[in-house]
């Protein structure tokens, strides 16, 4: 039998303008009783922390919510403990995160220690060079998904005129009257933002397990010209307008647009699908997008629409490219690190929090 699934998002965005973070709404930290933000460099043993205290926490029961990184889906970025009101989350650059209620709620988790220094000397060069790299592997990674974002934009404006949008406005009209009642109390609506694909050095992912587990109703919404956030905006509009807590889960690629809506009050869930990142399980309901575009400016364009589709593809494989040299480059200095770290810090410290929080 194969595991639930685990509820993962990402924070963190490689962008066509650059890393975009959304680690402002990890959690709130004026309803927080505990984060820790863990600082250290390359190959300290944040992410193995994170795990060893995540792992304790499902172990006793206790919901868990997986932050990974973006760039390596396979490290974390965060956790979040909801039942403990608690949070653990990499505070390093890119998503450089400082306390609003230093010593009251957040503590500063230093990993660092657990170097030594006087060792790391004798890998000195090696570190130096090994970072001078990196700062043209993300120049280039957005290079290629910033022209990935201007053609794909030019797509969607030929294809969107008034009409199609008013058809598509009528038609999230009907679902929300379908499946959105309003509650009875009076509870104010919540969102809460959360990317669910990222670009990262495997490809193009998107966390679908994650709606899987919190969702039982699937709408997929199959889109090739980026059709989808006009839907998703008037869903997210009604949905909070009636007092649902709404997880807004932006494009990667137009962090302002609308890729995916989750409303697990409802169990219900609407995805994007597109070709190259389809949903893979059936749906409870499928709604063709690429319908409702301008028939005659598709079928006038077609030729100018293919040459489109097929330049976004192969700037978008230099750039998972670009990520995947990167993480070849991260691999190689955090092996020059480990020898020099004491990992028996990191046990004693994730130790320290699961008795702090768990017990």
């Amino acid at each position: 039998m194969s595991a639930e699934p685990k509820v993962q998002f990402f924070l963190g965005s490689n962008s066509p303008g650059g890393f975009y973070s959304l680690f402002d709404g990890l959690i709130d930290p004026a309803e927080a009783d505990r984060i820790y933000i863990l600082k250290g460099g390359p190959g300290c043993g944040k992410s193995t922390l994170m795990r060893r205290v995540a792992a304790a926490a499902e172990a006793r029961g206790h919901p868990v919510e997986y932050i990974l990184c973006s760039g390596d889906p396979d490290s974390l970025d965060a956790i979040v403990l909801p039942k403990q009101r608690a949070a653990l989350v990499d505070g390093t650059a890119p998503h450089v995160v400082e306390p609003h209620y230093p010593g009251v709620v957040e503590t500063y988790v230093n990993l660092g220690d657990g170097y030594d220094r006087s060792g790391l000397q004798n890998v000195r060069a090696e570190i130096i060079s090994c970072m001078a790299g990196f700062g043209t592997f993300r120049q280039r990674t957005r290079r290629c998904l910033s022209a990935v974002a201007e053609l794909s934009e030019g797509m969607r404006e030929m294809l969107v005129t008034q009409p199609v949008e008013d058809k598509i406005k009528k038609r999230a009209h009907g679902i929300l009257k379908r499946e959105i009642r309003k509650k009875k109390s009076e509870e104010t609506g919540r969102v809460e933002q959360r990317f669910l694909s990222a670009v990262t050095y495997r490809g193009q992912v998107c966390l679908f397990g994650t709606v899987d587990r919190l969702c039982k109703r699937v709408y997929e919404l199959t889109d090739s010209y980026g059709l989808a956030h006009i839907m998703l905006a008037q869903l997210l509009a009604g949905a909070t307008a009636t007092g649902y807590q709404v997880i807004a889960c932006p494009s990667p690629m137009a962090p302002e647009r609308l890729e995916h809506l989750i409303i697990p009050e409802l169990s219900l869930a609407f995805v994007t699908s597109r070709p190259e990142l389809p949903y893979e399980k059936h749906p409870y309901r499928r709604i063709r997008m690429d319908a409702m575009a301008d028939r005659d400016t598709e079928k006038k364009n077609r030729g100018r629409l293919r040459f489109s589709r097929k330049v976004c593809a192969a700037l978008m494989e230099e750039a998972v490219d670009s990520l995947a040299q990167s993480k070849v480059r991260q691999d190689d200095l955090e092996a020059l690190y480990h020898p020099y770290m004491d990992f028996t810090c990191v046990e004693r410290l994730a130790d320290g929090m699961i008795t702090e929080l768990l017990s």
